[in-house]
């Protein structure tokens, strides 16, 4: 079974969750994982791509969205659809709502919840869903 990671922020933003998605691309990465972002749709997948262009300006994370020639080459991918099969240790940050099928084929899962109620209710449904599952489920309240 996965270990999830469910990050709890204290923010009620897309922005702030993204922010934080984008620190924690950064850190999946550097610990040597490849790494795919799942977003409910491709608008989201849009704006986490942005976000990953301008999270810091000293930081360059390679990147690019599940439906780009570049996807196959870099280590950071981010979908909307079916999860891709993973190579490698892949890990996954998940910001849809729902758990996606195909999570049990990732290393690591993370979850951001932040505190917008949409958000919420969808996320502990999925801790909720995880547990049943037999998964280990961390959490890591952020200030």
């Amino acid at each position: 079974m996965a270990r999830i990671d469910f990050y709890i922020l204290p923010d009620t933003t897309l922005e702030a969750r993204l922010a934080f998605a984008c620190k924690l691309a950064e850190t999946i990465w550097r610990k040597g994982y490849r790494l795919h972002l799942h977003c409910e749709d491709k608008a989201l997948a849009e704006q986490a791509d942005a976000a990953l262009w301008n999270f810091r300006e000293d930081a360059y994370l390679p990147h690019a969205l599940e439906d780009s020639e570049m996807a196959a080459s870099v280590p950071i991918t981010l979908g909307w659809q079916t999860l891709p099969t993973p190579k490698e240790e892949t890990a996954l940050l998940n910001l849809h709502p729902d758990i996606p099928d195909g999570v049990e084929r990732y290393a690591r899962i993370a979850e951001i919840i932040n505190q917008h109620q949409h958000v919420l209710v969808a996320k502990r449904a999925c801790w909720q869903r995880y547990k049943e599952l037999g998964h280990e489920v961390v959490p890591h309240k952020l200030g």
